[in-house]
């Protein structure tokens, strides 16, 4: 996504219209609008998060009909969201009435690059802000447009798609208010590494599997909400199966047929290559360190199982590029692994990632006064070389 600031009078940045910024090659032309605007909501409040795009400033969203006459709900409060009604949208009565119950329950409402002759000028009467097009918009109307918005003492004035010192100079001649455009600041695009629903099911199966008694109902399903994830296990169970009086039936039996040690496998397999698209060097420093420190819990006083889903948690964070805590508020983990992944220094598995990621880093020095026997640590970590680089080559088969 993108954002673009809104200035004032005094080049302050009091918002920021939030612009969707992505591939649509899938998505039917009659639905591009309600896809982007949606896509902008999502990312804004539950990826990046409102505070971290705008601050406390405010963001300008567009809005097509579908959320202005509540066919589709609005996730989010009013009290930094401006709604922009696009100059696309026909204001009928329907219309009227959902923009006007928007603006009851305290939400701004913006007319976009507004057009005399549209019937947006309906909605003057709840709207806080009226955005007047410099570079493409009628500008024999723009005295008009103005000396009637003065009309309204609640109406501020946005000259928009400002790119020229003439604009600029039309928009002091006009009093607006705030400013927009490339004369003052261009888009700025945002990214961030983000987690998928399904990949979001594989941590929770994994730390499900993971945890001190494995609960099969739950495993078998999340197992079955994730379609492959459901055909590697019932693949990996047919070498398992042959020789049975009986075919498998369910996903719930190749799970029991299979065992939760192999589903282990997989599901760890599975969240390392498909959630971070990484190398496959990478990848496998990634499943060594979820097994090195599965080989080490002891000496820190760790359950075995704890300290391989730690592990392997902290290789994802890193290879995605996302702070460790950001896992532990997306996921429903153990309090230990979660109070580990935001950050405990006092926590065993902290203490134990330490010692994993000094010799990752080749400081041995740092292992001075780690409970473990330096002498096999060399042995040890090249045997689970050999076994990740087996893994990765069987989620080829």
């Amino acid at each position: 996504m993108a954002r673009q600031p809104i200035f004032d009078v005094e080049d302050v940045v009091i918002g920021y219209e939030l612009l969707f910024r992505g591939r649509m090659d899938e998505v039917e032309a009659s639905q591009r609008n309600t896809y982007a605007t949606s896509q902008v909501i999502v990312t804004t409040f539950t990826e990046f998060g409102l505070p971290e795009v705008v601050r406390d400033r405010l963001c300008f969203i567009n809005m097509t009909r579908e959320f202005l006459v509540g066919d589709l709900a609005l996730p989010f409060g009013p009290e930094q969201v401006v709604l922009e009604v696009l100059e696309s949208i026909t204001i009928d009565d329907k219309v009227l009435a959902g923009v006007t119950a928007l603006a009851e329950a305290g939400y701004r409402i913006a007319l976009d690059d507004f057009v005399w002759g549209l019937g947006h000028d309906k909605l003057f009467g709840i709207a806080s802000y009226v955005k007047l097009d410099m570079l493409d918009g009628d500008l024999s109307q723009l005295e008009h447009t103005v000396e009637v918005c003065r009309r309204y003492p609640q109406i501020q004035l946005v000259a928009e798609r400002l790119e020229t010192d003439e604009q600029l100079a039309l928009a002091d001649r006009y009093r607006c208010e705030l400013r927009q455009g490339y004369a003052l600041s261009r888009p700025h695009i945002l990214t961030t590494s983000t987690l998928s629903a399904t990949k979001l099911h594989r941590l929770e199966l994994l730390a499900l599997m993971y945890a001190a008694e494995a609960d099969m109902d739950r495993v078998c399903e999340l197992i079955c909400t994730d379609p492959a994830l459901a055909m590697r296990v019932l693949r990996a169970s047919n070498s398992a199966a042959a020789g049975l009086p009986h075919r498998l039936s369910s996903v719930p039996q190749a799970v029991v047929l299979l065992g939760i040690a192999r589903i282990r496998q997989w599901a760890a397999l599975m969240i390392a290559t498909e959630v971070t698209g990484a190398s496959e060097d990478q990848l496998a420093q990634a499943l060594v360190r979820g097994r090195f420190c599965h080989r080490l819990a002891a000496a820190f006083a760790v359950v075995p199982e704890t300290a391989f889903l730690f592990g392997l948690l902290s290789g994802v964070a890193d290879l995605l590029g996302i702070p460790r805590s950001d896992l532990a508020e997306q996921m429903s983990l153990a309090d230990e692994v979660a109070a580990a992944l935001h950050g405990d220094v006092e926590s065993p598995l902290n203490r134990l990632l330490h010692a994993v990621q000094a010799y990752e880093n080749g400081d041995i020095a740092a292992l001075a006064d780690a409970p473990i026997p330096l002498n096999d640590l060399g042995p040890t970590y090249l045997h689970l070389l050999r076994w990740s680089n087996q893994l990765l080559s069987a989620v080829q088969d």
